[in-house]
């Protein structure tokens, strides 16, 4: 299959905020269709925290989410600046305005794209590791945030119970480990 691109055939700006910023494109497919207004969704890139303790603890947020119109267990996160030279230096921040927590060595993960089929951010994954408690929280306006800290292993048995319901948040936490040689991902041969 030859790769082909889609030829956008018109672009303008249907709502931009702080937060987003929404295009509408006339798009023409590799086969010749006309995709019009075809949405995509700019957001600056997000950061993942997986910070854990020397009790070997994850520290996770609890906070509101409106769109499902619940409570969620997360990871410490939130977005890049522009003057982050490095997702690290924006994990460091979240992490300590969210939860108090610094930790005494960071490892950078890597970045996978959060929806590819409307998403042109990147989602960043961080792994801070020797996280202590050392300093007092900050929140933004809308941020409804409490404290959790849950035994690594009580967290991974609970992903299948739906602990933690951000399917990104879960992927960060597993690649994190990964990289942490806490866990280990090769396929097993079949029974």
């Amino acid at each position: 299959m030859t790769e082909t691109l889609w030829e956008v055939l018109s672009s303008r700006t249907a709502l931009r905020d702080r937060w987003i910023d929404v295009t509408a494109e006339a798009v023409r497919d590799a086969r010749g269709n006309v995709l019009d207004p075809f949405y995509t969704l700019s957001y600056p890139d997000w950061v993942h925290v997986v910070a854990i303790t020397p009790a070997d603890e994850l520290v996770l947020v609890r906070q509101y989410r409106h769109g499902v119109r619940a409570w969620l267990l997360e990871l410490p996160a939130g977005g890049v600046d522009k003057d982050d030279v490095d997702p690290s230096i924006a994990g460091a921040r979240e992490l300590r305005e969210e939860t108090g927590y610094t930790a005494a060595e960071w490892r950078y993960v890597g970045a996978f794209s959060p929806n590819p089929a409307t998403h042109r951010n990147r989602v960043h994954t961080v792994l801070a590791l020797g996280a202590t408690l050392t300093d007092i929280t900050h929140h933004e306006a809308g941020e409804d945030i409490t404290v959790e800290l849950l035994p690594l292993a009580r967290v991974l048995e609970g992903l299948a119970d739906d602990l933690m319901h951000h399917g990104l948040h879960v992927s960060s936490l597993l690649l994190a480990l990964k990289t942490a040689g806490r866990l280990d991902l090769r396929l097993k041969d079949a029974p």
